[in-house]
């Protein structure tokens, strides 16, 4: 689609310097613009850029001081990152939308499908299972039994939703995710075998949720594994059965929560970062990358490290730890002095 420089300083209620009539087609970083396309400068350190972009169009912060010369046309908003993101939410919800019921797929008699909906070629949708209006299931995903799937929620190809569970209206779950697949529950035997202990419940994701690519969310034992509204994860994030995530939490790359843990909302869980089962994390709670996580974390606190600690604690540690080879040499050197100074006095 083409738009003006104009109709994107009406839509932000921004101010234009430059052409109004300048015309973008595409977005490009402001390091790597091209004509035609539109730029944003939200980050100071970018600011060199603006002087040298090929952009036809840049969105810059309305405090920004421009000190040298601009081909641009500019639009000055109050928030350059929050705008951008607003065109493209506008731009995407322009793009052609998919509808109807490819062929072939399988949809049960006793299933009920809202209006609006998109069902792709060889997707199934089980028996009793309730879908929502304007709901998006692309190709070569499974909808089990019992399932329910809120308004307006988009599930990409590949993604497996397993009897009972249900995900609410506003989601996206990214293409491979698996949302209900067994809790890993096993009892060790007298034999040393293991026992599979059967996964009776279910899994709810809430409102306004995002699923990346290759999550796996459990089941539960016995009630629901429960992701709250708003909450982000991102992709290959493993959750395990009975956990229970707060609103409007994110959960970064190939972090992993083991079974029964409770987090609260609004918390932060960096990539890699590891939480055993059986605890709880306090709403407002930040735990960096690659942190292993053994007990409970009190409410807005910032945690890093294995196993992880106060942010603040943990940064000094890591300077004295940096210096332990030195301090190691001194203690040897120092011991060394105690060793010649004995022995010359017992030489006296």
């Amino acid at each position: 689609m083409n738009f003006t420089a104009k109709m994107i300083a009406d839509f932000l209620k921004g101010e234009l310097v430059g052409n109004p009539d300048t015309v973008v087609t595409e977005v490009s970083k402001i390091e790597e613009g091209k004509a035609g396309t539109l730029s944003f400068l939200a980050n100071p350190k970018y600011e060199k850029y603006l002087y040298t972009t090929a952009s036809s169009i840049v969105l810059i912060n309305r405090d920004l001081s421009v000190n040298g010369t601009v081909k641009p046309t500019l639009i000055k908003v109050d928030d350059a990152y929050k705008a951008f993101a607003s065109l493209l939410e506008l731009y995407a919800s322009n793009l052609p939308q998919k509808s109807g019921t490819e062929q072939p797929s399988y949809i049960h008699s006793s299933a009920v499908v809202g209006s609006g909906c998109y069902i792709g070629a060889f997707a199934y949708v089980g028996e009793q299972a309730v879908i929502g209006h304007k709901v998006k299931i692309y190709p070569h995903t499974y909808v089990g039994d019992g399932v329910k799937i809120g308004d307006n929620t988009i599930l990409y190809p590949g993604v497996k939703i397993y009897q009972g569970c249900a995900v609410g209206a506003n989601c996206i779950i990214h293409a491979g995710s698996v949302i209900g697949s067994d809790g890993f529950g096993f009892a060790q035997g007298e034999d040393m075998g293991f026992k599979k202990i059967p996964q009776l419940g279910i899994v709810i994701v809430e409102d306004d949720v995002e699923i990346g690519s290759n999550v796996s969310i459990d089941r539960a034992t016995m009630g629901a594994t429960l992701i709250g509204k708003g909450t982000k994860i991102d992709n290959l994030v493993q959750i395990a059965h009975n956990v229970e995530i707060g609103h409007n939490t994110v959960i970064i790359s190939q972090a992993g929560v083991a079974g029964s843990t409770k987090i609260g909302k609004n918390c932060v869980i960096a990539a890699q970062a590891g939480l055993v089962g059986h605890i709880k994390i306090g709403d407002n709670v930040i735990i960096g990358a690659q942190s292993g996580v053994s007990n409970n974390i009190e409410e807005n606190r910032v945690c890093l490290g294995s196993p992880a600690i106060d942010a603040g604690i943990q940064k000094k540690a890591l300077v004295v730890f940096k210096k332990l080879p030195d301090i190691y040499r001194k203690i040897g050197e120092f011991e060394r002095y105690i060793k010649d100074h004995a022995e010359n006095e017992r030489k006296k």
